[in-house]
């Protein structure tokens, strides 16, 4: 009877926290994932990547399709010389890097983010395109 209560305990924690994170927008849900990665030593891309390269090893070629529409990623296309400033913040609050490294991806376009939800790259692209930027989602 002892052991019930901390796994309800346990349960009601998770519970609270799923429900902070649905409140998260998806800038932020990014910001979070960067945190954890940082904070823990951890690469939740990487280990992504690897879960998605494992199945469809498992499942044949359909999965391999359903595989490669879960994961997204963010072209830096254009950045005209009239927007740059605006698109160099964007860039740093996506990918929270540096005045310096943001200002380089703006001057070389090229991949942003790689491997992650559709909605969080359907999202930056949007912020992009807010600051003037050309972007495409693969």
């Amino acid at each position: 009877a002892g052991r019930v209560p901390a796994v309800a305990r346990q349960s009601e924690k998770v519970d609270k926290i799923v429900e902070q994170l649905k409140e998260l927008t998806l800038l932020e849900a990014s910001e979070l994932v960067s945190a954890i990665e940082e904070t823990f030593g951890v690469d939740a891309s990487a280990s992504g990547g690897a879960v998605m390269m494992a199945a469809p090893a498992a499942g044949g070629g359909e999965a391999e399709a359903a595989a490669e529409q879960t994961e997204f990623d963010l072209v830096l296309k254009e950045v005209p010389k009239t927007s740059k400033i605006k698109v160099i913040k964007v860039i740093r609050a996506l990918l929270d890097v540096g005045l310096k490294d943001a200002k380089e991806k703006a001057d070389n376009p090229g991949t942003l983010l790689e491997g992650k939800p559709k909605e969080i790259v359907e999202d930056a692209k949007k912020q992009l395109e807010e600051a003037g930027a050309v972007a495409e989602v693969k």
